[in-house]
């Protein structure tokens, strides 16, 4: 987990009235409890792929919202939390655009992930329908980031 987000979540917790927060990424689980005005916190590095999650407060409802609707077509996904970017250089042409062909094995994007650059191939031939990942933002293990027909 990134140093500045951790450190974020230590500050959010030590500001709130939430006593303790615990988080699960592809890369582990965090776990910050909060106790006589000290923080704690305990990183476990796992590969555990679970959403983030926080603990409702006492006596509040949690709210059900209905999952969001798959895409049609075939979808590549994350394969790791990291940074989405769709070509190698800031003003380089993308790797694949809406109404591209790729083949099994074409670079689509990259995903950098503790200052690796990783590049992402199609595991399937088809053509670009959809380009849901935003270049340059975060992106978690799993998250649909194209849609190949």
């Amino acid at each position: 987990m990134d140093l500045r987000k951790l450190k974020t979540l230590i500050d959010l917790v030590s500001e709130s009235n939430v006593s303790e927060l615990e988080i699960t990424e592809a890369e582990g689980k965090v776990r910050i409890v909060k106790g006589g005005g000290a923080v704690v916190q305990q990183f476990v590095a796992a590969p555990m792929q679970a959403p983030v999650a926080q603990a409702p407060a006492a006596g509040a409802a949690v709210p059900e919202l209905p999952a969001p609707p798959a895409p049609a077509g075939h979808v590549i996904k994350s394969p790791m939390v990291g940074t989405f970017y769709r070509a190698a250089s800031p003003g380089a042409k993308p790797f694949v655009d809406v109404g591209s062909q790729v083949k099994e094995g074409d670079t689509v994007c990259i995903i950098e992930a503790m200052k690796i650059l990783n590049e992402i191939e199609a595991d399937k031939s088809g053509t670009v329908t959809r380009i849901l990942g935003e270049n340059g933002q975060a992106v978690e293990y799993g998250q649909p980031l194209f849609v190949i027909e």
